[in-house]
């Protein structure tokens, strides 16, 4: 403990702190569909994928949002830029609580893409906290940080018995005053350090076309309108959000991708957060379906595995920076791995499950961490723009986890082929870490990558973005 005060002694730890309580409800307002389902779908009648699809949808609108965020954040203030996206966050909790009708699947799955700019503040709040501290920090103040994702433990416990008594649509309104908490902090103790470059009105411009178009795409495209049908339609949306984005960004996210090492942390990343995010958007309908748990009980449940994964961030941020992200990442990709085949080979007892799934969100939530121990070091004078692509590939990672899990059921009657799907992406992950490990490590240790000592490749890297 006192090591840690040293640590937040060596920068601005109110700006830690508002940029934490930011992070944590931008993701209590991202995820609150995923404890509320299991109540929406009484009144909406739809079938498993669909299911999937609504709860995973919020999810989409966060990753594609989150690279569009990124790149506003390299041209404005991140103070101003937070008070806006909770602003924006703040909206469907608003409507609903004062919307006299039922809201249609459609207009759920609008509310679902502004409900995304909650989870799209991690392309914000993380470089604006990192830009606070010096470099040999960076993956212990990034895991303090990016713990705002406790703000899901808060969806868990408060949703579900406020939807019971309220309803579902009512219980939204519970996420209001901690909205106004933290644009409250936000506006006295926010504070950015990071350097600007670019046009804040063309960054501007593309992020409101990102978000009215993602919104157009999520309701054209399960109703067949871009040829698609069924579920195809919902397996391809991702690849329209992508091109969306794509589209409307400047030359330098495109430079970014041509680089090995970020397709190689985009995959590491799909599965840690994706997974971290993509589960607990769907493990109260998982938990209910598959074990017939009284939905609030579900939702405690949920609270337990996210408090544990979002608790754990930290500490592998800390252990990364103690033995380099590539080491600790071997671990804790083949605790998923592992965790992911047993459920793709059976289906354990409730008492298992829950220890399965404990362990996993721990995997999560240390992976997540060390991931993020890694894109500063790497990236040093382009965090921002990699924490939003990054980022990105996170939340699509976690877009389609229910998305899968939810047409494995409808069409094998189990979720075993969803969870051994995952079990082979994140071999692959591990396979790849240990063939890259040569490769990484000298620039993977903060004393090699710090202000004064970048490696070379990651000079040329970020010259090579910024042209």
């Amino acid at each position: 403990m006192k090591e840690l005060l040293t640590l937040l002694r060596t920068g601005n730890w109110r700006a830690l702190v508002a940029s934490f309580l930011y992070f944590d409800t931008g993701f209590t307002v991202w995820l609150l569909y995923g404890p509320l389902a299991p109540y929406m779908i009484k009144t909406l009648g739809l079938t498993p994928a669909e299911q999937g699809f609504l709860v995973a949808v919020p999810v989409l609108a966060a990753a594609i949002l989150r690279v569009a965020m990124g790149n506003l954040y390299q041209t404005m203030d991140g103070r101003w830029l937070a008070l806006g996206g909770i602003a924006l966050s703040a909206i469907p909790p608003l409507f609903l609580l004062f919307y006299p009708l039922a809201p249609s699947f459609s207009l759920l799955i609008v509310l679902g893409i502004l409900l995304g700019v909650g989870g799209a503040s991690f392309a914000v709040a993380l470089p604006m906290a990192g830009s606070n501290y010096p470099a040999k920090v960076q993956g212990t103040v990034l895991g303090i940080a990016a713990a705002g994702n406790i703000g899901a433990v808060l969806d868990g416990f408060l949703f579900p018995p406020l939807a019971a008594q309220f309803g579902w649509a009512h219980a939204t309104a519970a996420a209001l005053p901690l909205l106004a908490l933290a644009g409250v902090m936000m506006f006295f103790w926010g504070k950015d350090n990071a350097p600007k470059s670019g046009h804040v009105g063309q960054a501007l411009a593309s992020f409101a076309a990102t978000l009215a178009g993602l919104a157009f795409l999520a309701v054209a495209t399960p109703l067949g309108w871009l040829g698609l049908h069924g579920k195809a339609a919902l397996l391809m949306l991702p690849v329209f959000g992508v091109l969306l984005a794509g589209s409307v960004l400047p030359q330098r996210y495109r430079l970014a991708l041509r680089e090995r090492d970020t397709w190689v942390i985009i995959l590491i990343y799909s599965i840690t957060f994706g997974g971290f995010v993509g589960m607990s958007s769907y493990i109260s309908l998982l938990l209910v379906s598959l074990y017939h748990l009284p939905k609030i009980e579900a939702g405690m449940l949920m609270a337990l595995f996210a408090f544990t994964g979002a608790m754990l961030r930290p500490l592998g941020g800390m252990l990364a920076d103690r033995v380099s992200g590539v080491i600790a990442l071997r671990w804790f990709l083949g605790g998923i791995a592992l965790t992911d085949a047993a459920f793709g080979l059976w289906t354990p007892s409730p008492t298992v499950a829950v220890a399965l799934l404990l362990f996993l969100y721990a995997c999560f939530g240390l992976g997540n961490g060390a991931t993020f121990q890694l894109v500063p070091l790497r990236w040093p004078l382009k965090t921002g723009i990699m924490t939003g692509i990054i980022g990105a590939a996170g939340g699509i990672g976690g877009f389609y986890l229910p998305v899968i899990l939810g047409i494995a059921k409808e069409e094998t009657g189990t979720y075993h082929l969803g969870f051994a799907c995952f079990a082979l992406l994140a071999t692959t992950a591990l396979g790849l870490v240990l063939a890259m490990r040569r490769h990484w490590l000298p620039w993977a240790r903060h004393e090699v990558a710090a202000a004064d000592a970048v490696s070379p490749p990651a000079l040329q890297n970020a010259a090579a973005i910024s042209e």
